[in-house]
């Protein structure tokens, strides 16, 4: 494994000096479920959750979210973001539903934490909007399934499509 970036010669926290790196074309795409009563997902499909359209909800907090990132997360860096997608898919006889965030820029750093941040505020506000009608929801498996751009190359978790 290398050595951690963000640590300066004495361990201290730093956030990591991108000046000198060239901007390239990044992405980053991120995976994470919320799993619960297959009738509460009926719900969410049905339009049936008493605040409202969830999937409206979740996707404009996780769009929110990804520029949120660098306010979030001490050492990341602010990016002017090109692109943010959100989408979802419904298993409700599993009671899951499955949600992916692609998140696109021209920079000088990658957008996984940002891909991830969306995610995983999509989820919150699922369970923010369904929780009066289900109490047993789970966030669970939030993962980078792939990136590509940068110095470090392309990566892809196996078994991602």
């Amino acid at each position: 494994m290398n050595e951690l970036s963000h640590l300066d010669e004495k361990g201290q926290a730093r956030m990591v000096d991108v000046t000198a790196k060239e901007p390239t074309l990044r992405q980053a795409v991120a995976h994470g479920e919320v799993r619960m009563r297959p009738e509460t997902v009926a719900l969410i499909v049905e339009g049936g959750i008493p605040k409202g359209d969830v999937f409206a909800a979740a996707r404009i907090a996780g769009i929110m979210a990804a520029k949120k990132t660098s306010e979030l997360i001490p050492m990341c860096h602010p990016l002017e973001l090109t692109g943010i997608e959100i989408v979802f898919a419904c298993d409700a006889a599993a009671g899951e539903v499955a949600i992916e965030a692609k998140v696109r820029t021209v920079g000088r750093t990658g957008v996984e934490m940002e891909a991830m941040t969306a995610v995983g505020v999509a989820a919150l506000t699922i369970y923010d909007m369904c929780k009066s009608v289900d109490r047993e929801i789970i966030l669970a498996d939030i993962r980078l399934m792939s990136k590509q751009g940068g110095k470090s190359g392309a990566f892809v978790r196996q078994g991602a499509v």
